[in-house]
């Protein structure tokens, strides 16, 4: 390990590196996973920030790993119509804009045409996955929003982006909650699904890191929109409203956020690392590109003080641990999660789950550019 770094991104990193030479390892048993896309967006900060080649060589290696000479993806199936698969596309997008290597753009061509292609509401938002068909979730606008709008930008028709406003508009009209400003995790159109309220479609509460998926979907989208297109003021309001609601909702003692957001008093809610993180990100980036004012800064480094009080370990060999990240929550599917407060308090609580680690990195980063 370095014994001299400069800063917590780039300490994070660095741990990661040294002992995860390939992401695709270990527990995540060679899956082209959404949470490699986290980790290097926010190693792309950092080598940005450095202009050291091995934060590149990482990103690169990590998705050679995976995209062939021909553009085609390794453990990628479009048929799945699974809108984590795109994520990683932001990743490929970066690799072939500064290689201009054409599996590359072969590779970003066919993420594209998974959402040419991807079924949606009847209102026409994307269905989160083919196996939860008709269903919004939260985390789906960032997984999907900013590849999208980063491919209009380059390779695109300029009408495309109403579309990409579109999905945010029917996320909000369809989950937010009127009385608190806060988004619930989930909707499904039909009103079928077990976990479900039969009358409104809505998931019963709001966890934390879907909003924090959420916020970090409209930063990242927001810059990437002309800046006549209506839909920037319609994002920057979206935004604005979502972080006053989080506001109301966090922990005054510690500056971060509960796994369950509004729910922080009852018996086994516990302060989570990675929504803190996130939220954290959309705001500092948010000040940054002047999407919020300048006040936000003070309420940005009040959580920074506390995410890295609350969260964050260095061991003695000078690796950087963030703790306390709810490893994964979702609805549905083949362990009927019914997303309960139980339900969100049941799932493992680990260190350094790679979404997590990713959004710490994204936030520290941008602390650090502000």
């Amino acid at each position: 390990m370095q014994t001299k770094v400069q800063n917590w991104a780039q300490r994070m990193i660095d741990s990661v590196i040294e002992k995860r030479p390939l992401l695709s390892t270990g527990v995540y048993n060679d899956k082209w996973s959404y949470d490699y896309g986290v980790v290097l967006k926010g190693t792309e900060y950092v080598w940005r920030q450095t202009g050291e080649k091995k934060y590149f060589d990482y990103i690169k290696k990590n998705m050679d790993a995976f995209v062939g000479e021909d553009g085609l993806i390794r453990e990628y199936h479009m048929e799945a119509f699974n809108i984590d698969h795109i994520n990683n596309g932001k990743v490929l997008l970066t690799l072939y804009k500064e290689t201009g290597e054409q599996k590359y753009k072969k590779a970003v061509d066919l993420l594209r045409e998974q959402l040419r292609r991807h079924p949606r509401t009847s209102e026409g938002a994307f269905w989160h996955k083919k196996v939860y068909p008709y269903q919004i979730w939260l985390d789906g606008l960032y997984m999907g929003s900013p590849f999208y709008a980063e491919y209009v930008k380059e390779f695109g028709d300029e009408q495309e982006f109403d579309d990409i406003v579109k999905q945010f508009k029917l996320c909000v009209k369809n989950t937010k909650d009127p009385q608190t400003g806060l988004l619930y995790h989930a909707f499904d159109e039909k009103k079928v699904q077990p976990w479900c309220d039969p009358n409104t479609g809505l998931s019963e509460n709001f966890w934390g890191r879907s909003m924090g998926w959420f916020a970090m979907a409209l930063v990242d989208t927001l810059p990437l929109l002309p800046e006549n297109h209506e839909g920037r003021q319609t994002l920057q309001t979206y935004l604005l409203e979502t972080l006053q609601a989080l506001m109301t909702v966090q922990d005054k003692e510690t500056g971060v956020w509960y796994q369950v957001l509004d729910k922080g008093d009852k018996k086994g809610n516990y302060l989570e690392a990675s929504s803190s993180c996130m939220i954290l990100y959309a705001i500092a980036k948010g000040v940054r590109l002047g999407f919020l004012t300048n006040d936000w800064q003070d309420v940005a480094n009040r959580i920074y003080e506390g995410i890295l009080t609350e969260f964050i370990t260095v061991t003695k060999e000078g690796y950087v641990n963030l703790n306390k990240v709810c490893q994964v929550a979702g609805l549905g599917g083949p362990d009927n999660r019914d997303g309960t407060f139980e339900y969100y308090i049941s799932e493992p609580i680990i260190t350094n789950d790679l979404k997590g680690v990713g959004a710490f990195i994204k936030a520290a980063a941008e602390m650090e550019l502000y």
